[in-house]
């Protein structure tokens, strides 16, 4: 009988530019990149340079696997990783990889294959061994990835695009909403609907709202607004998550603290942070 167990684990946790250094080891300096478990199948959110230590653990376990990627957009931080994933040069793996938004670039196998050809890249994806494989979709449309799984999606509010996601499975839920911009006003109800009571929602809390006013256009939200959206939604657990790489620890800590004070029970995405959910 397959497992209804459903596990959270942060590869790379940081947006926009990998960040390593001094300043960023308690929370890692790694762009988005996020497992989560349903049973035995495995799930990941983004293919930022997290991605690159999760392809290294997996070939460490010494089996075939099985995974579906699914990307929140194209931007670099969010796909640098991808080319750095062990399984795709191994055979036996296999690999989906998933996209809501770049249907009008020509779709995701263009958008990758753009980032891996000459002179950005010294291979191509015709030199992976694993079985690979594009899924093109559009925004709000319901994904059914693997038996039990379920999966919504949702447009996001960022330049280009950007898509939120939503697993459902074996009465565990967890969102998944980055690289989007709240903006002011009330919040989008479709991201209400998308957070709806979920167990975990990890989400785009780049900034503070002080640093809000000179970054309006940029495409991200604010901790403070990743509050009211959980508390609108009754999410269980808000986790601030793709933090600005000039937050250091300590302001990590800061934010960390202001934001469990606010709301009981609020989390900070670190690298290595497993959530059972």
């Amino acid at each position: 009988m397959a497992s209804a167990s459903m596990s959270i684990r942060f590869w790379g946790v940081r947006g926009s530019i990998p960040c390593p250094g001094p300043d960023t080891v308690r929370y890692g300096g790694n762009t988005s990149c996020v497992e989560v478990r349903c049973g035995e199948s495995i799930l990941v959110f983004d293919a930022g340079s997290g991605l690159r230590g999760l392809g290294s653990e997996l070939t460490r376990a010494g089996k075939p696997t099985d995974v579906d990627l699914f990307l929140s957009h194209c931007h670099i931080d969010h796909l640098l990783g991808l080319p750095f994933y062990v399984p795709l040069f191994e055979r036996g793996h296999r690999i989906r990889i998933w996209a809501g938004n770049v249907g009008p670039a020509g779709g995701v196998r263009q958008a990758v294959d753009k980032m891996m050809s000459y002179p950005l890249f010294p291979v191509d994806t015709g030199f992976a061994s694993a079985i690979l494989e594009f899924n093109d979709f559009a925004p709000g449309d319901a994904l059914k990835p693997r038996p039990g799984i379920a999966v919504r999606t949702a447009g996001l509010n960022h330049p280009g695009g950007a898509i939120g996601y939503r697993v459902d499975y074996a009465g565990r839920s967890v969102a998944y909403l980055t690289d989007m911009e709240i903006g002011d006003g009330a919040i989008d109800q479709t991201l209400v609907n998308l957070s709806q009571n979920v167990d975990v929602l990890i989400m785009d809390t780049t900034y503070t709202n002080d640093e809000l006013p000179s970054h309006e256009g940029w495409g991200h939200s604010s901790w403070q607004q990743g509050i009211q959206l959980a508390n609108a939604a009754h999410a269980k657990v808000l986790c601030l998550f793709h933090h600005d790489p000039d937050h250091d620890d300590g302001m990590m800590d800061d934010i960390a603290e202001a934001a469990a004070r606010t709301r009981a029970g609020t989390i900070v995405a670190k690298e290595g942070l497993v959530i059972d959910v």
